[in-house]
């Protein structure tokens, strides 16, 4: 991040060291340097970019809200337009088809068989929730949307990232997650605010835990999920 005036990440005053999350300070002590909080989501997202093989990965708070922000960016653009048709399979999780429907979409399903990972047919976006392996990023400028929820292979708890190699789109959706806010300036700069964003962003602390996890699981695995771990959710969606 190209910062142009210093952070005060502790304007009221620091608190006590027993009252502070661990990791920041422990992946310091571990060789990663930041200053400013907001590196270490930097460092987690080059991390994250290096190990899945592609340029971009846009950190965001869940994964349900990287599915919505990339069908947001498409609307955007004006590649998908307002009530177009996303097919997904039956059997997954209930919220890939609400973000459908959150973002303007409509929603249909088919009885695919899946693992780690599907493509949301109609659009670029792949719900990869249940895949964490090496090399799993994209080829072409798909958005694969990964879960570091408490079950998946990253447990940081709530958490995700979108991996992409479309610079455009990668600039959008971290403009996007960050309320619309250029980082690079401070609140009272009149110029601050881009957009109308979302409130998603991937917090520092989570950013950092996340880091040391990938330190510590193995770099290739098996899908953690896939059709059979779900239940039929087209019986609860009214399309």
């Amino acid at each position: 991040m190209n910062k142009k005036y210093e952070y005060n990440s502790w304007p009221l005053g620091k608190l006590p060291k027993e009252l502070q999350r661990p990791e920041p300070q422990i992946i310091k002590e571990k060789g990663y340097e930041w200053q400013d909080p907001r590196d270490i989501v930097d460092i987690f997202e080059s991390k994250i970019a290096k190990f899945a093989n592609c340029k971009h990965a846009v950190l965001v708070d869940c994964c349900s809200h990287a599915m919505f922000l990339c069908y947001k960016y498409l609307l955007h653009t004006n590649e998908l337009k307002e009530k177009d048709l996303i097919t997904i399979p039956k059997r997954t999780y209930i919220s890939a088809a609400m973000q459908i429907l959150h973002a303007g979409l409509s929603v249909n399903f088919d009885n695919r068989e899946w693992s780690g990972m599907y493509h949301c047919c109609g659009s670029r976006v792949w719900d990869a929730a249940v895949k964490w392996t090496k090399n799993m990023g994209p080829t072409d400028n798909s958005f694969y949307c990964v879960s570091f929820q408490i079950k998946k292979r990253i447990p940081i708890g709530k958490g995700g990232v979108i991996l992409t190699n479309d610079t455009d789109a990668a600039t959008w959706l971290k403009l996007a997650s960050y309320d619309g806010r250029d980082l690079t300036l401070p609140y009272d700069n009149p110029d601050h605010i881009k957009m109308v964003g979302y409130h998603m962003y991937m917090t520092p602390e989570d950013a950092a835990r996340g880091i040391l996890l990938m330190d510590s699981v193995p770099e290739v695995n098996l899908d953690s999920g896939g059709h059979l771990n779900y239940t039929d959710i087209s019986k609860f969606i009214k399309i």
